[in-house]
């Protein structure tokens, strides 16, 4: 089955947001850290408004125009994020991190029953294909400081400071 993408323009630098015909599946930063552009990608074709997957990412467009207009908090989208089941199961608890506030990769891991596995906890977080909507984010060091995200640091402050938890962390 084709991938289908559209192209997103954002406060962060255009969006490459992807879906399949019955959900999202991908939120790409510029400049993609892995794999080629999304016209050389193999089987993904430019979206064209039509058909079931041009539906999912068109209600995708208008959530993101929202969230960046700052009248939306939460997203309301299927999703389907390719991953393993331990992947599946931390991007799950990501999507409970209410917006506006931020959380350890040590908290994550005691949330998922094994507070040992808060580096396993950040390798699923850095692999998370569908950034903002499942709010990787959100997700600070121990002591509340940045690290790492897939967007770059420049982003990932841009994204907290747009929640309004800078001040929180003191950035």
């Amino acid at each position: 089955m084709a991938t289908t993408f559209t192209r997103f323009p954002s406060p962060l630098g255009e969006l490459v947001l992807t879906a399949s015909d019955t959900a999202l599946t991908g939120v790409f930063f510029p400049l993609r850290r892995h794999g080629p552009a999304p016209e050389e990608e193999p089987g993904w074709v430019e979206n064209d408004d039509r058909g079931p997957a041009g539906a999912v990412l068109a209600r995708a467009r208008q959530q993101m125009t929202e969230y960046f207009a700052r009248s939306r908090t939460t997203f309301d989208l299927p999703l389907a994020p390719l991953g393993t089941a331990f992947q599946q199961r931390v991007w799950d608890v990501l999507r409970a991190i209410p917006y506006g506030t931020t959380t350890s990769y040590g908290e994550l891991a005691r949330r998922l029953g094994d507070p040992s596995a808060t580096r396993a906890v950040g390798a699923a977080n850095g692999k998370n294909p569908i950034p903002i909507i499942v709010p990787c984010h959100r997700v600070v060091g121990s002591r509340g400081e940045l690290t790492g995200f897939g967007g770059g640091l420049d982003r990932k402050r841009w994204l907290l400071e747009h929640e309004g938890v800078a001040l929180a962390l003191g950035l």
